[in-house]
């Protein structure tokens, strides 16, 4: 899979028509258990192909139970500035029903040594599990904060179709999820954060002044992008391109020099609502010298209703519209 990785980016060259790279993300997987070899070739590849930036962010996502000292200092001497730790929880019991490969004890203390190493660091949190009560769900929120975290990305439990949870919940075998639960914990979650000084920049995420992702912030913001491996998804603002989900017909396809991907170029409207979707979950909202001032009248029934405001030339979300974002995006939609 490396070897056909590193074979990739060269066939990719041309992509990001010789534009910087700001930001590098390994993730989609397990990089985690990437040798600092590994790392290193691929780091070194990205910039031997394209122009890279001598500030670049450059994100690893990692398991906590793969976190040992002598990977956080291979991790940190390879050229990663950044980590990305998969927590969802700091309680034994909602590791186990999420059936986590790491413990309580595992996430918390292998966090702490991570933050030796490492300023910039997020984590994620889960909310809204059958079993989590607004008490504990303070007390994750509460950890975190008091770990001094930099930047939270914090998600609502979802049940896939057809998955062994979805499966659980049809034989009664879990309780369901609850809606109402799950936005009330949003909501307590906003304001927590909001408390402790941290600025709700996007939906899910949360970062103390100056921590900021600039990875994910530049999906936002609509910006090109390009993504490598089995079904890595590319997006350079008129058409995106997703590779092949088949990691064996992807390393024969590469072996062979061919891209085993699909394309589909995007019309002016689907650019534009693309836009819509995205600049309306972050704190700055959708700007209309983008949009057009006729964006505004379809959103006055949700500015009348509390859910939206219109201020610095922007359309911008209130907490109770954050609960509904997808929804009244897509009633914007041109």
């Amino acid at each position: 899979m490396i070897a056909a990785l590193l074979k990739e980016i060269p066939l990719q060259k041309n992509y990001l028509a010789d534009e910087q790279v700001e930001t590098i993300y390994f993730g989609g997987g397990t990089p985690s258990l990437c040798s600092k070899e590994e790392i290193e070739s691929i780091i070194s590849s990205i910039r031997s192909t394209f122009k890279v930036a001598d500030s670049s962010e450059i994100t690893l996502e990692a398991n906590p139970d793969d976190i040992t000292e002598d990977k956080l200092i291979d991790w940190k001497t390879s050229g990663i500035t950044r980590l990305s730790i998969g927590i969802q929880s700091f309680f034994e019991e909602d590791l186990r029903w999420m059936n986590r490969a790491h413990n309580a004890e595992q996430a918390i203390n292998n966090l702490k040594l991570a933050l030796l190493h490492f300023d910039n660091i997020t984590i994620d949190l889960i909310y809204g599990t059958p079993q989590l009560t607004n008490e504990k769900w303070k007390q994750n929120v509460d950890t975190a904060i008091s770990l001094n975290i930099p930047h939270l990305s914090c998600y609502a439990l979802t049940v896939e179709p057809k998955t062994p949870l979805d499966k659980m919940i049809q034989q009664h075998k879990s309780l369901p999820v609850n809606p109402d639960k799950q936005s009330e914990q949003f909501l307590l979650l906003m304001q927590w954060l909001e408390d402790a000084g941290y600025e709700h920049y996007e939906i899910s995420n949360f970062a103390k002044p100056g921590w900021r992702s600039r990875h994910n912030s530049s999906y936002w913001q609509g910006s090109k992008y390009l993504g490598l491996g089995p079904s890595a998804h590319s997006f350079n603002e008129k058409e995106r391109q997703w590779n092949i989900a088949n990691n064996s017909i992807y390393i024969d396809s590469i072996n062979k020099g061919i891209i085993p991907l699909e394309k589909e170029v995007l019309t002016k409207t689907q650019q534009l609502n693309e836009y819509i979707m995205t600049s309306l979950r972050t704190m700055e909202g959708t700007k209309l010298s983008i949009t057009g001032i006729s964006l505004v009248e379809k959103s006055k029934k949700f500015i009348d209703s509390g859910l939206m405001k219109l201020e610095n030339n922007s359309l911008i979300l209130t907490k109770e519209g954050k609960l509904l974002a997808d929804g009244i995006a897509a009633d914007l939609f041109f």
